[in-house]
């Protein structure tokens, strides 16, 4: 779980809010997904493939697989950032989180998610991502502009 290799990445800074928090003032640990996916929508967008176009373009990409270490605790108006790495693409998407105070760097989280292709007609699963995603997060890497 770590930048290296990453084909595409975005980050997001979140500051802590009050009802994220636990009678502790610590994030209770089931938060950690919603911040996963604030930073994973920040990817999505970098190749234009986010949830409303994910639907447009037939296909659900439901998370059949996340894992989350818990390094430190994030508290109570704390600023974390969250940095997402996209490491595959091909046959399923995964990505790599790191979350870390936005102040000092230190690493508080590490997580990954991987995301298949479900046909949203027959509901069937793909082994393979369908052209629509390969030719645009090739186009994001290639530095190509956005299409309006």
């Amino acid at each position: 779980m770590n930048s290296k290799n990453s084909l595409l990445s975005a980050s997001a800074i979140i500051e802590i809010p009050f009802h994220d928090c636990d009678p502790m003032n610590i994030v209770w640990h089931g938060n950690y997904a919603r911040y996963l996916e604030v930073a994973r929508c920040e990817l999505l967008r970098k190749f234009q493939y986010d949830y409303l176009d994910m639907n447009e373009s037939g296909y659900l990409w439901p998370i059949v697989d996340m894992r989350i270490k818990y390094v430190g605790s994030a508290v109570f108006t704390q600023k974390i950032r969250i940095d997402a790495y996209l490491k595959e693409y091909e046959t399923r998407l995964k990505v790599d989180y790191i979350i870390s105070d936005a102040e000092s760097n230190k690493v508080m989280t590490k997580a990954y998610t991987i995301q298949v292709a479900v046909d949203q007609k027959t509901k069937e699963m793909l082994f393979a991502s369908p052209q629509i995603v390969l030719d645009k997060v090739q186009r994001a890497m290639n530095g190509e502009p956005r299409a309006v």
